[in-house]
Order: C-alpha cells, then structure tokens, then sequence
C-alpha cells in the first residue's frame, strides 16, 4: 500500500491525480524500455530496433514483454541498455538546451552508477568529454562495467565525492545531477521502496541534495546549464530546491517546449522555476522529475597543463594493428596498460589525473608481455578496435558459454588472439592455441547462472 503522507502530501501537486496515481501502482503492470548504442549495428533482424519508440529519445524503445536480459549476448556486448523511459527524457532536454553544438564540451555526470544517463551523455556528446562520477566505491564498480560494454572512449569515470569537484571552477558546460532522493517515483517498479519511504527520509534527501548541488555549482562555466533530476514526487526534493537553487545561486531557469500530447507535467514553483513531472498513470514510464538552469555568473579560468606518461616507440609499434587508424588519438601508459583518449583531452586528462581518482580513462588497448601483445577487454568491447584483427561468429549458445567463461568448441584456423562476435557484436577475447581456446571474458563479470 502506498504511504498515506505521500498521498497527502501531492493533493495539492499539480497534476496528481489520486484515484489513477493509485489505480496505475495497484495494477502490477511494469514497463520495459531500452535505449539502443547508436554506435553499435546489429547483423540481421533484430525486433529491438523496431518496437515502438519512446517519443522523447529517438533511440528508446519500449519492449512488448521483459526478456532475460542476462541470457541476451547483445546485452553484454553493449548494443543497449536497460533504461526507465522516463529518464531518457534527458536526451530531449539536451536536445533543447545544447542543441547539435556538442564539439569541445565537457560534461559532467556527477551522480552516474549504474550508468543509464552516463551511457546517453556518451552518445549525445560524441565528440566532447564526459566525466562520469560516483561517489561510492562499490557503485563505481557496475558504472566501470557498464561504461566500457557501451565502448566510449571519450569517457573518464571517477570515484570521488562532488566537493572534490568544486576546484575545477568554470570547468564544465553541462552538469548532470540525478540527485539521490526518497525514490518514491520507483513504487511502482520496485514495491519494496515503500517500506523504505518516509517524511524523514524526505527531508534528509533534500538537504543532500541542497549540500551536492552547491558543492560542485563552483565547477559549472557561465552560461553552462546544470540539469537537476530525481525519481521522487516529494516537492521538498523538487520544486523547492529549484527555489533554493535559484535563491542561493545566480541562475536562470529554462522553460522547455514539450508535445502536449506525452503527458508531462510543466509545473512552475513558488519562485517562478520552470520543473516537469512524469505521473505513471499519465505517461508510459515511472515517477520521474526534470529542470534545467543556466549559469549567469563565473569567469574563464586557465588550468595549468600537466604531463601524463606516453607510450614508448616500441609500444606503439604493438598497438599498431589492434586499433583503427586515427591519427586523433592519444596513448599514455596507465601502470603497465597502454590506454588510448582522444588526442584533444590528452591535457583534460592530466588534470583530471592529478586532482581526482581515476577508475577508468579512455579505453585500455592491452599491455605488453615481454615481446607479446596481450590485448584488453576493453579493447575488444571498444569503438576503437581496428578491423583488421581476427574474429570468429558464434551462435547464442556459444555466446553463452563464452560469457559464463566456460570451454567453448569452435573451429578457428587463426591462432592468437581471437574476438568473439555475435550478429556483429564483439564479446570478449579468445585465445587459440595449438591444442585448446582459452576464454579470456573477465571473471568478475561472467554469466553465474546456468
């Protein structure tokens, strides 16, 4: 049963509707979408890409009946991710506020495990930087995973708290805060969060929520946009901190141009901020809200360059024939790993490096053992990955065994390293040898489940 101060809190909400708010959580009906990696094409027929789009991202869609994502390779090769529809409505935010002038941007996703919005920021903003964050440790673990399944490499993950951020002043063009909140727009897809819910829980959100915002405000450019977001309906995690924010800080609210027929709820607070509401029970999708502001103050600031180790000429020589032939790429050594960034964040990096903990930059190609190339997982899930090395097609089941890190029985005549690849999919790395395969899928993230 829903919270009874929930219920008497939103009367007044505009847009709630109690009778169909509660009537949408008693149904037990649950909806599955996914957002499909632009980047990575699927070989042959595949009904995900022709299910019935999510109106506010062209690349979600809205699955008919939830599958076994665990016994899909598709899943683990990074051709899409599990997304609640309603969080993809932060393409379409970016989509009015950003636009297609996306090159030389650097983004910040401060609240990102497990990394549904990071995943988006990756693609919306291909060609600027993306700095994925969580603040704990073992979140950061599934962010990491997550990140290099979707095969970015315009992407640094960082594990560090958001006031770690407040010395990189004026640094970023965008920030994303999906704040850590009541989660009571999750009831429905999670009933178990109604025992955790309360009016306490609500007002400990929202001084979480007023402390995270202002620690990393300092890093957000003039005329950057912070994008504030949560999955509750509480109005003291929503509206009213778009009023505290915009009491503390000098900003401007945007107000966004939204088809009267998805149902989202504009509402504008007791201070005049513009906020959208997702109700359940009027759109296809969980309880979900959005703002957006843009920064009227700060000053440029030049950041001292700094030096990260670059790879040896005998190295590069190694890596020659495993990555595509892209003369805007910059390798760096990572302790013994060879790791590859875009060649214009090579001084982002160094930065980075030295203020924050790095988890992850880029994409790892491999490292060297003695005069071997031993290449990475990374690699092989990567965008970067050239075309020229061997690959083997496997059908579902050897895809399966391989992502359970079992023996798999293939005929290959190449020996060496071998990527797996199913419908087009790279999966992970093989190595054939003279008389057995051995399977080199990352332990920690093999299939347990038989």
């Amino acid at each position: 049963m829903l919270p009874q101060q929930l219920i008497e809190s939103l009367k007044d909400v505009k847009g709630f509707d109690e009778a169909a708010f509660k009537a949408v959580h008693a149904s037990g009906e649950q909806i599955t979408s996914v957002r499909l990696n632009l980047d990575k094409m699927v070989n042959g027929q595949w009904s995900m890409v022709n299910e019935e789009n999510v109106p506010w991202c062209k690349y979600g869609r809205y699955l008919k009946e939830r599958p076994s994502f665990t016994y899909d390779p598709l899943f683990h090769g990074g051709a899409y991710y599990v997304q609640e529809a309603s969080s993809m409505f932060l393409w379409y935010v970016l989509e009015q506020t950003i636009g297609s002038a996306t090159e030389g941007l650097r983004v910040l996703d401060l609240c990102a495990a497990p990394g549904g919005k990071s995943t988006l920021l990756a693609s919306y903003f291909k060609d600027g930087l993306l700095v994925s964050n969580e603040v704990i440790k073992s979140r950061a673990n599934i962010l990491v995973e997550n990140i290099t399944k979707w095969g970015s490499e315009n992407v640094i993950v960082t594990n560090n708290d958001p006031k770690d951020f407040s010395s990189f002043e004026n640094y970023f063009d965008v920030i994303v805060v999906d704040a850590p909140c009541s989660g009571s727009g999750l009831f429905r897809k999670d009933p178990e969060a109604i025992n955790e819910w309360s009016l306490d829980n609500v007002a400990l959100c929202s001084q979480r929520q007023q402390r995270i915002l202002a620690d990393v405000y300092p890093a957000l450019k003039k005329n950057g946009i912070v994008i504030y977001s949560t999955c509750s309906y509480s109005e003291e995690e929503d509206e009213e901190i778009l009023n505290w924010l915009s009491k503390e800080f000098n900003v401007l609210s945007l107000k966004l141009s939204v088809e009267e027929n998805w149902n989202i709820i504009e509402v504008i607070s007791s201070k005049g901020n513009y906020g959208y509401r997702f109700y359940p029970d009027k759109i296809k999708g969980e309880g979900f809200f959005i703002a957006v502001f843009r920064k009227n103050d700060g000053n440029g600031r030049d950041f001292k360059s700094s030096s990260v180790q670059t790879i040896s000429k005998n190295e590069m020589a190694a890596i020659k024939d495993w990555v595509k032939e892209e003369p805007s790429l910059f390798f760096f050594k990572q302790a013994d790993n060879i790791v590859a960034i875009p060649e214009q964040w090579k001084n982002d990096l160094a930065l980075l490096q030295k203020k924050l903990y790095l988890r992850k930059a880029g994409v790892t190609v491999g490292s060297l053992k003695g005069k071997d190339f031993v290449p990475d997982h990374e690699l092989a899930l990567s965008l970067l990955i050239s075309e020229k090395i061997s690959s083997v097609n496997v059908n579902k089941e050897q895809a399966l065994q391989y992502l359970k890190r079992k023996d798999i029985a293939l005929e290959i005549a190449t020996k060496g390293w071998v990527a797996i690849e199913y419908c087009g999919i790279n999966l992970g790395w093989v190595k054939v040898l003279h008389n057995r395969i051995n399977n080199y899928y990352p332990v920690n993230w093999r299939i347990l489940k038989d």
